[in-house]
């Protein structure tokens, strides 16, 4: 099994043949002094050769694969009416192309296998999608009128293993945001002085211990999360359980790991910035990005 920081460096050289220790130093955010052990590490395992990763590198990987991309995108998008009224926010075009399909060209290109909707408001307007990603599986959210969107985790809990979930209204700026392979269970977060959005808050090894809405020197939280094989399991348990529970229809699907049940995790914060990724909320803030909506 890889160390986190051997993972790091292994990533951050792919695809940079001969890449220099400096640039995987400022890749990484490790030392130079700390690359250096690493890389000579890792070349002493014959993961690497100093110039590319080896086949065995490759093999080492393999386990860190991500199997599959969850969209939700079964909501209403509420704050985005009018333009939602006849469209489902993650189809609304901004500079000629749909929300979502800045996620789904990042999924494709990082050779993630599988791609899996749940929708539910105006839900056959997602098959225009097949004509671009025909590798997409729907899966339909008859509840998606009468609870939140823990209704449509729920509908895919069992698929949580090794898979990333994202929120389907993000438009994606920076698509090495999505990547082949993680070492962990994490959740996107941008650091922030302040928000009056929901947030995160982590200890000093970057585990999340709170999430709520509105707070100083914290993350705000970002609809783009990973479980690995051990969280995804646990996840379809809890899902279950908190989703039955008294209330249950009306929680938000992430708040099973990050409050109802966060005992039972230990999910990492992986740090964005605002220019990586935009949430678009009310249908000013469309205007404000894409002009021709501004009429």
């Amino acid at each position: 099994m890889l160390s986190k920081k051997e993972f790091d460096v292994l990533i951050a050289v792919m695809g940079q043949e001969g890449a220099s220790q400096r640039a995987i130093s400022e890749e990484t955010g490790y030392s130079i002094g700390t690359v250096n052990k690493l890389v000579k590490g890792l070349v002493e395992q014959g993961l690497y050769n100093g110039k590319t990763i080896t086949e065995k590198g490759l093999e080492t990987l393999e386990p860190y694969r991500v199997k599959r991309a969850i969209f939700l995108a079964a909501g209403f998008g509420s704050r985005l009416v009018p333009i939602t009224l006849n469209t489902p926010k993650p189809l609304v075009r901004v500079h000629g192309k749909r929300i979502i399909e800045t996620l789904l060209d990042a999924v494709v290109k990082a050779e993630i296998p599988e791609i899996i909707l749940v929708r539910g408001y105006l839900g056959e307007q997602f098959e225009q999608l097949l004509h671009i990603y025909p590798q997409i599986k729907f899966v339909d959210n008859e509840l998606y009128n009468e609870s939140n969107n823990i209704s449509s985790a729920y509908c895919v809990r069992d698929l949580l293993k090794n898979a990333y979930v994202l929120e389907s209204d993000l438009l994606l700026k920076n698509p090495k945001i999505i990547r082949k392979y993680e070492y962990s269970s994490n959740f996107l977060g941008i650091p922030v002085d302040v928000t009056d959005d929901w947030f995160l808050r982590v200890d000093n090894s970057g585990v999340i211990y709170e999430q709520g809405v509105g707070g100083k020197d914290c993350h705000q939280m970002v609809g783009v999360s990973y479980w690995d094989e051990k969280d995804g399991a646990q996840l379809e348990k809890d899902l279950a359980e908190v989703f039955f529970s008294p209330g249950g229809k009306e929680r938000y699907w992430e708040q099973t790991a990050l409050h109802y049940k966060k005992e039972n995790y230990k999910i990492q914060i992986r740090e964005c910035t605002m220019d990586d990724i935009v949430e678009i909320d009310t249908f000013n803030e469309l205007k404000q990005i894409d002009k021709i909506y501004d009429i």
